[in-house]
């Protein structure tokens, strides 16, 4: 089927994003998606054309939310301050990319794991977690594809199997999260319907969860969109850029939105594909 899009989208820049670790680059521009028990084979074949292997009615009960179409990212661009040329820069640079509405266990378990791990590492992990334990749902090119690991799924596999996903010290931090999901069917439900401030404290509660953990799962898990993840590349960023504080005030309730152009542009300033 075929999407006209009408607001900010770009796959490529949405890949590159640093949210999603389940976004495959195939032959001829594709890209091959997977979310929760979904996947879909996406390729933008204009800058306001979508073309995806999917029913429109699967489409729009499912594809449309998860990539956030009901929020207006053009407007959040333009409430950008032009007088700070540095984020005009970012968001000129991100722009395409929108938060996507993931599945918050397995942003969980997915940002525990990415500690200390490239990007390329943590897909082959994610990508070893879902062949380990996860439910086919379907084949492609004569291989089976499977969803990411339910709570009680990644709960049953033994350490050795855990170990070979390349979990390394992460591997007790990924036991104990599954574990407490597989206990309490309602976890994710009752941490979705906390305020921001009570959930980033149950997130920080559990064990091997940091404030940047924190963060990114309640912005790419919980869709928590004012969150604002700090790591290596956005200190740098905040300490060169806005050594007297961040305008936080100024873009709430989208600061996770700006967080993303910051973070693209930055790490495109790094390979050059700022330019």
């Amino acid at each position: 089927m075929h999407f006209t899009l009408t607001d900010d989208f770009d796959a490529v820049k949405i890949a590159a994003s640093g949210q999603c670790f389940r976004w495959y680059p195939l032959s001829d521009s594709r890209c091959r998606i997977f979310a929760r028990d979904r996947t879909v084979v996406l390729k933008q074949t204009a800058p306001d054309t979508l073309e995806l292997d999917c029913t429109p009615e699967e489409f729009q009960s499912f594809w449309h939310d998860y990539f956030d179409f009901s929020t207006d990212y053009t407007a959040i661009r333009a409430s950008i301050d032009p007088n700070d040329h540095y984020l005009s820069q970012s968001a000129a640079c991100g722009q395409g990319i929108r938060i996507l509405r993931q599945d918050p266990f397995e942003m969980l378990i997915t940002f525990l794991l990415s500690q200390r791990k490239s990007i390329p590492a943590i897909q082959k992990s994610v990508e070893a977690l879902s062949r380990a334990a996860g439910t086919p749902i379907g084949e492609a090119d004569g291989q089976t594809l499977y969803a990411f690991p339910t709570p009680a799924q990644l709960a049953a596999l033994d350490d050795d199997t855990l170990a070979a996903c390349g979990l390394g010290y992460r591997l007790p931090y990924i036991r104990q999260a599954a574990q407490a999901a597989a206990q309490n069917p309602a976890l994710f439900d009752e941490l979705a319907a906390l305020d921001d401030a009570a959930l980033r404290e149950k997130l920080l509660s559990l064990h091997g969860v940091g404030p940047k953990v924190a963060q990114c799962v309640m912005l790419f898990g919980f869709h928590r969109m004012d969150s604002f993840p700090l790591d290596v590349w956005m200190n740098r960023v905040m300490d060169t850029h806005y050594p007297n504080g961040f305008p936080f005030d100024r873009y709430a309730p989208f600061n996770g939105v700006i967080q993303q152009y910051l973070f693209y542009f930055v790490r495109a300033e790094r390979t050059g594909a700022a330019n």
